[in-house]
């Protein structure tokens, strides 16, 4: 059982990794300085244009992936969804950089996008569908992630695994509060004009 926890923490540290920060030396921006200040692929593609918010984008995906996919492999789906969820929290609650997290909207879709596609692509339908009708990149975020738990338990996932993913999504969405406030005073800036 010890062996498990560890890789849950593993998956925390790997969520931790500062993909937005690494990518704004680079470009000479840093996202949690400029635009809304969250270091996430909106707000770098905002500051730093198309290119450096891909790879931001990529890489936080991929902690969700690489996460869920080390505790699938080690242990089975539970595991894998601790695994990710500890990554989204490490992403959004980086020690020493507490106050510099992201959202952990693309680290939780890319835990979806290894446990199941098909939730993962739909969801990613959701978003981008949500984000052209309405042009804010929050309102696409949060209604792909208040999408996922219903997707996961129409899939089938055992309540333990749709709790964790309820539990995830809550944190997300609490994550979002200031934009959630900004959308209700219809003051959320768009993502393009």
């Amino acid at each position: 059982m010890d062996w498990e926890w560890l890789l849950v923490l593993g998956g925390y540290a790997l969520g931790t990794f500062p993909s937005a920060l690494l990518v704004g030396r680079y470009t000479g921006h840093d996202p949690t300085r400029e635009g809304s200040n969250n270091p996430g692929a909106s707000n770098t593609y905002r500051v730093a244009g198309r290119w450096p918010a891909a790879w931001v984008l990529v890489s936080d995906v991929g902690k969700g992936v690489v996460a869920a996919g080390l505790g699938l492999t080690l242990g089975g789906r539970l595991l894998a969804v601790a695994c990710g969820v500890a990554a989204v929290v490490g992403h959004i609650v980086p020690l020493g950089r507490y106050r510099q997290g992201g959202k952990g909207v693309a680290t939780f879709g890319g835990m979806l996008l290894m446990l199941t596609p098909l939730v993962g692509v739909i969801l990613i339908g959701v978003w981008a569908t949500v984000l052209v009708v309405t042009r804010r990149a929050s309102g696409a975020s949060l209604g792909a992630v208040l999408a996922a738990p219903a997707a996961v338990a129409i899939q089938g996932w055992s309540a333990p695994e749709v709790g964790v993913v309820i539990g995830c999504a809550v944190v997300v969405v609490v994550r979002h509060y200031e934009n959630i406030r900004r959308i209700w005073r219809r003051e959320e800036p768009a993502i393009w004009s």
